[in-house]
């Protein structure tokens, strides 16, 4: 069911104003982006009409633009991907843990995202294997699924990855090692050894040339400038964020369908749009309870401005895996886990020969909607047919 505003409504609306006014400050793919979500679902991708085999009634179905920005298409491509995730869950307890970047850090991140978000990624990742496989503290091998977000609830650049952790991992021996009820690492230690990998390794990057700078910050491509803005992190504690276990395997599926696919805003959290701004909700983390829900209007250009902050590199890959659940060992660490835990390996999914229905059935009847005519992008679908005759089935 479509929402009763969506991001592409604004983005139709405002956009040509905000592409006119900011023009050669937009990059190509910021553009693409943008002409992607407008036309989602819309006849200028061409769509399908598709009628009901039981009572006739007829709807068409434009297609969607599959753009990973896109909040109209994130609630499919998630789905999907979580069905292909359905095999990985082991019976144990899963944890969170968040690694967030300082304010400071943020800001280099913004003019260098494919380097900087990736060296969010891999200094996380060695600090969740290093202290883990440390025997002070778990001593096993873990395995890791790591999601990027660049934004804060209101739309802010606010760069953090989530990891979901299964709660043990393998020894040195070969033994499974299961975390301790409601703990999995000291979030002191994993913060302390993470900004120190991360520092290092960003000092090396501005060192090889390979961090750009502009604007308020395009002194800091000056060695001695840049040490001296990294001086504050260099003392602050880096905080690292770790909730205790999900109830089961369904609630870790449940948590990853929030976490994985999801885009700066989503339509259901718009509110209004008109000549005020846009008003929408969003949740202020420095209140408790009931008043943590908040209600924010921005002007047009201002929530299309913080919108395409979080539009990522092309080909940057916003989900990873580590340790044992790296993609070129996952089946055998998965296989050898359940071994140690004695557990049964999910069946697999059978192959069906028959074509998958995903079209939503039929309003009206409930019944199954087949496809009857396709169009092609900027035409439109012939007009029905004054009455379509129900689909009967002939006598044997």
């Amino acid at each position: 069911m479509r929402a009763a505003l969506e991001v592409a409504d604004i983005f139709r609306s405002a956009g040509p104003a905000y592409r006119a006014a900011h023009a050669g400050h937009l990059s190509l793919h910021q553009l693409k982006v943008m002409s992607a979500i407008e036309h989602c679902r819309t006849a200028a991708l061409g769509g399908h009409v598709e009628v009901c085999e039981d009572c006739g009634h007829w709807r068409i179905a434009y297609n969607s633009c599959r753009n990973r920005h896109c909040p109209k298409c994130q609630g499919a491509a998630a789905r999907t991907w979580l069905a292909e995730r359905e095999a990985d869950l082991l019976p144990v307890g899963y944890f969170h843990v968040v690694f967030t970047l300082p304010a400071e850090i943020a800001v280099l991140a913004f003019h260098n995202k494919t380097v900087v978000y990736d060296l969010l990624f891999r200094a996380a990742s060695e600090t969740m294997l290093t202290i883990a496989a440390d025997p002070k503290h778990l001593g096993a091998r873990i395995g890791i699924t790591a999601v990027l977000h660049t934004w804060g609830s209101a739309m802010t650049h606010h760069p953090h990855v989530h990891m979901i952790v299964p709660g043990g991992g393998i020894s040195s021996d070969g033994r499974w090692v299961s975390s301790r009820p409601a703990f999995l690492l000291p979030v002191r230690v994993l913060g302390k050894l993470f900004r120190r990998l991360f520092l290092t390794r960003l000092i090396a990057l501005h060192e090889a040339g390979r961090l750009t700078f502009f604007g308020a910050i395009a002194h800091l491509a000056e060695k001695q400038a840049f040490l001296r803005h990294l001086s504050p992190v260099r003392k602050k504690r880096w905080v690292v964020y770790a909730k205790p276990p999900f109830g089961g395997p369904e609630a870790v599926l449940a948590y990853l369908a929030r976490y994985t696919h999801r885009v700066a805003i989503s339509n259901r959290r718009l509110i209004a749009f008109d000549e005020g701004g846009v008003t929408f909700r969003y949740k202020d983390y420095r209140r408790d309870g009931a008043d943590r829900q908040r209600i924010m209007t921005l002007p047009a250009d201002e929530f299309i401005r913080r919108f395409l902050l979080h539009i990522l590199p092309r080909g940057f890959h916003r989900i990873r895996h580590y340790g044992l659940l790296a993609g070129s060992c996952r089946k055998a660490c998965l296989e050898r886990i359940r071994e140690l835990l004695a557990v049964t390996p999910p069946p697999e999914a059978e192959i069906s020969e028959e074509p998958v229905d995903v079209s939503p059935p039929c309003p009206c009847c409930g019944g199954r909607m087949v496809v009857v005519e396709d169009f092609e992008r900027g035409h439109q679908p012939r007009a029905p047919p004054a009455t379509v005759q129900p689909h009967r089935e002939k006598p044997s």
